[in-house]
């Protein structure tokens, strides 16, 4: 690679020196600064003269943010270090990714999935029936959701670390946000410019719905940073929600198809009520599945449609459908009386799909407490969406308890005044009795001593609600 080519291709200006600084030149690796050996490049959203002056003395090939500041340019003129400056660092990441599979991964069959929800269960499935069966392969989906962003080169290093570690990959299973922004400003494209760089063979688009608010504002927004999604996957299988009606809208080469009902064709998978269906033929019953949930149903259905896709053969999908054990904090069950199970549900359409599932497993006269977890420092309107989606799911039954864990989160997650402001007023507003806590372990030791063994307790929310089982534990 030439750094000269590799400026233009991320549409970036480059200054300090004009060859890479290593003797060795390019080593293929692109990672962070801290981590950076000879002749890796680093990616960086912001830089200032400190950190020039570390890849320096690392000798690592050159230095690629988009935002220098405090003196960082004037250090890389001054020590003769190459720094590429971008306008849009999601090219420089979209071209990290491309270039890492190209040279460590160049023989791996590639998977992308994306959608507002679903897509770590999803992508974690996929993971699982490839990993059971055999194969060597490698997914950013992760319990907390940490790498599946793509705002940084965390999976260009995930998978050369892999691959100089344990071998070559036969599969690549990458989860790809359907919105991303930083510091409050949308990267447009980021879902089609990310798949792009993957050469999927099969992508997954789980649905369309309300998220990111803030980054976008409407569904048709969310609609238009994903309708380019189809056209980066090519002739590649595009495994699409049938039930799904702005899904149903893209415009795919290759479909396949997944429903909650009968649907007809080939290139489909369905559940039927008690089973999944595929070619006319039952291929799993409703008491075999790992989880029954209509929205865990739906995971389900569309790892299944990608791992036919794949060309895999059936009772390898089944075995592994039969054997998967859920991310935490994917309707996990942390206790048997009461039962108390913890969901990530964070945004309308996850909360509602949550609770609806959970009151199934209420005893009759028995009480569902929901503790949702306030999104901190995501604005008023996420939070608007989120109290309209409790509201909606609300019953007799249920007894809804707030916290804004202000104990558990950090300065990034901090429930602002307003964001409790708008949970109050509408629950207010429609006259919905909640109690609320500042602090996550006085809540859930509070709702564990309430409430009977045959109750549901129900846990919900983002950030907010991550630490509950293992404080649980402890008030256990």
């Amino acid at each position: 690679m030439d750094i000269q080519d590799l400026a233009r291709d991320i549409e970036g200006k480059l200054i300090g020196n004009v060859d890479f600084f290593s003797i060795d030149g390019f080593t293929g690796k692109f990672t962070f600064l801290n981590d950076a050996h000879t002749g890796d490049i680093v990616i960086r959203h912001w830089i200032d003269a400190t950190g020039i002056e570390i890849a320096f003395r690392k000798n690592i090939a050159c230095l690629i943010t988009q935002n220098p500041k405090d003196g960082a340019c004037q250090m890389a003129e001054k020590l003769n270090f190459p720094l590429i400056i971008v306008d849009k660092i999601e090219l420089a990441n979209a071209y990290a990714l491309s270039h890492t599979i190209e040279k460590y991964s160049p023989n791996s069959t590639n998977i992308v999935i994306t959608g507002t929800n679903g897509k770590s269960t999803t992508s974690h499935l996929i993971y699982h029936i490839l990993n059971s069966a055999g194969y060597h392969v490698l997914t950013n989906t992760d319990s907390e959701s940490e790498f599946n962003t793509l705002i940084d080169p965390m999976v260009s290093k995930l998978i050369s670390d892999e691959v100089i570690e344990n071998g070559e990959l036969d599969y690549l299973v990458i989860e790809v946000s359907e919105v991303q922004g930083w510091l409050g400003s949308l990267m447009k494209n980021h879902a089609a410019l990310m798949s792009e760089a993957v050469s999927p063979k099969v992508g997954v688009i789980t649905n369309i719905a309300m998220d990111h608010i803030g980054l976008i504002n409407s569904i048709e927004e969310v609609f238009e940073e994903i309708k380019a999604v189809p056209k980066a996957i090519g002739d590649g299988v595009c495994v699409l929600n049938h039930d799904d009606e702005l899904v149903m809208k893209l415009d795919a080469e290759n479909p396949f198809y997944t429903s909650m009902c009968e649907i007809e064709g080939e290139n489909s998978v369905y559940f039927n009520g008690s089973d999944i269906i595929y070619k006319g033929e039952s291929v799993l019953t409703n008491s075999e599945l790992p989880f029954k949930s209509a929205h865990f149903i739906q995971n389900i259905l569309s790892a299944m449609g990608a791992a036919i896709s794949l060309g895999l053969d059936m009772d390898v999908i089944v075995n592994g459908v039969k054997s998967y054990k859920a991310l935490n904090r994917r309707f996990a069950k942390i206790c048997d009386a009461p039962l108390i199970l913890d969901d990530f549900a964070h945004n309308p359409d996850g909360i509602k799909a949550t609770i609806s599932e959970t009151k199934k497993l209420l005893p009759p006269n028995q009480t569902l407490y929901v503790v949702c977890a306030i999104r901190g420092s995501r604005g008023v309107e996420i939070n608007q969406l989120n109290v309209d989606a409790v509201v909606e799911s609300m019953d007799e039954n249920i007894q809804l308890i707030l916290s804004s864990s202000r104990d558990v989160v950090n300065e990034l997650n901090v429930v602002e005044s307003e964001e409790k402001d708008v949970f109050f007023n509408t629950l207010k507003e429609n006259n919905i009795e909640f109690i609320h806590y500042d602090e996550l372990k006085q809540c859930l030791a509070d709702t564990y001593k309430k409430a009977d063994k045959n109750d549901v307790i129900l846990l919900i929310g983002a950030q907010g609600m991550d630490p509950a089982e293992s404080l649980l534990q402890d008030i256990i």
